[in-house]
């Protein structure tokens, strides 16, 4: 958590000075590099108290747009919530704690969703519940093959 130092000043500059430091060309590409970190560990590594992880999320979403990979960025964020959340991979019973664990993740994804996916995200988290993948599943990152099927690329 941030301290409110994360908004002072111009976010977006400070971000991608990091992201350059660390020898990257784009946000995506460091996030790529870490394909299981979480947006708060993202932004712990680029500003320990100055990156907030909705200022990743945000920057992250914006470059996906102008590459036209926006539902690949949807299922990477979910790759994120669930190695953050679930990182022993999917649970072999969804008891009342595993449940509640798996919908802690789900509806962090729907909250992070962009207005343009919302609805298909609730429809893949829907399908995740009523065919739960295998226990142990843990997608590493955005291109697993169960995550492309509940979530296809539909861009131009």
């Amino acid at each position: 958590m941030t301290d409110g130092r994360s908004w002072q000043g111009n976010w977006r500059v400070r971000l991608y000075e990091r992201v350059r430091e660390r020898g990257y060309d784009s946000l995506t590409a460091f996030a790529e590099a870490r394909p299981t970190a979480s947006l708060m560990a993202l932004a712990q590594e680029l500003g320990q108290d100055d990156v907030a992880g909705v200022q990743v999320l945000s920057a992250l979403l914006t470059e996906a747009e102008q590459r036209k990979q926006v539902t690949r960025c949807v299922r990477d964020v979910l790759v994120r919530e669930l190695s953050e959340i679930l990182p022993n991979g999917w649970p072999a019973v969804l008891d009342d704690d595993a449940r509640f664990e798996v919908a802690m993740a789900l509806s962090s994804w729907t909250a992070n969703a962009p207005e343009t996916h919302e609805e298909r995200v609730r429809q893949a988290g829907d399908s995740l519940l009523a065919n739960p993948p295998p226990a142990g599943w843990r997608p590493l990152g955005p291109d697993d093959a169960l995550l492309r099927t509940l979530l296809p690329d539909e861009e131009a």
